[in-house]
């Protein structure tokens, strides 16, 4: 099983004047020790859980630019874009620099969006539910010919592109790996397994996360897909470090299901060391599961 590192939560030691360096020795600590993929939150507000706005909340596509010159390995991505952030012609164009300019570590995670608090208050429209999954299927399709051999129109009920030009393509041919995040049964587990590399579940329950996989499957059965191209991801809320045998003898659990990668987060008045302790003292025992 592979960790992945999450930096949700940047309500870090010395405020915004030390944002920037924590968040780089946060990116070199997981690049150098081995974390598969590191993540950021596609937000402008805080999560309400988190503090809401009034904490820190650094915009993704910029940070990871920033951290694609801090790192030489680890995969880079949001947890996840939500599809209202950015018109999808626009959205696969960034993706695909920040896939250039890192060597090729881009992960591209999108999903429904669903704060809608900071599209309020920043004037974005919201639309339906309904329409936010008919957006979100329409911009996987716009990405996926973004980044292959058709440059043609693209006429979508939401989306209309003349002229799919995306050049400099990205480096992994086809483009960078796709997550989509969430887990509703009906809409966004078919839609993993229609376009998806990877899924990522939040389910701490082990009967509820086999369930999950359970739905997964069959919607791959149905689509005619093998479910093994589906990389299975969870995320971890609980305390590491603070429990290394309780957090592991779980992570036992979800490998025993077919999950291949676990995020977690850096702690708050550490994130740097906090990350070189997972390195040292997780990661290791965690990449013998599976």
């Amino acid at each position: 099983m592979e960790l992945a590192v999450h930096a949700a939560n940047l309500t870090w030691p010395g405020g915004a004047g030390e944002l920037a360096p924590t968040l780089a020795g946060v990116a070199r600590a997981a690049d150098q020790g081995g974390v598969h993929t590191l993540t950021m939150m596609d937000h402008w507000f805080q999560m309400e859980q988190m503090g809401g706005p009034a904490e820190p909340m650094l915009e993704g596509y910029t940070s990871l630019g920033f951290l694609a010159g801090q790192t030489e390995r680890v995969e880079l991505g949001l947890l996840v874009t939500g599809v209202t952030y950015r018109h999808p012609g626009l959205l696969a164009k960034v993706v695909a620099t920040l896939d250039v300019l890192s060597g090729g570590r881009a992960l591209f995670g999108i999903g429904a969006a669903w704060y809608d608090r900071e599209h309020a208050g920043l004037g974005v429209p919201f639309p339906s539910t309904k329409e936010r999954f008919e957006r979100l299927e329409e911009a996987i399709q716009v990405c996926a010919q973004m980044w292959g051999p058709d440059e043609g129109p693209y006429e979508g009920t939401h989306y209309q592109l003349a002229e799919t030009v995306c050049r400099p393509a990205p480096l992994r041919e086809g483009g960078p790996r796709v997550l989509v995040g969430g887990s509703g049964e009906r809409k966004t587990l078919r839609m993993v397994a229609q376009y998806a590399d990877a899924c990522n579940l939040f389910a701490t329950d082990r009967d509820e996360l086999a369930h999950k996989l359970e739905v997964l499957d069959r919607h791959c059965a149905d689509l005619g897909r093998d479910p093994a191209e589906v990389q299975r991801t969870n995320i971890y809320g609980g305390d590491v470090l603070g429990d290394v045998d309780g957090f592991l003898r779980q992570a036992e659990v979800w490998a025993s299901l077919g999950l291949g990668m676990v995020w977690v987060g850096p702690s708050a008045d550490d994130p740097v060391g906090s990350v070189e302790r997972l390195c040292e003292e997780v990661l290791p025992r965690l990449q013998q599961l599976g």
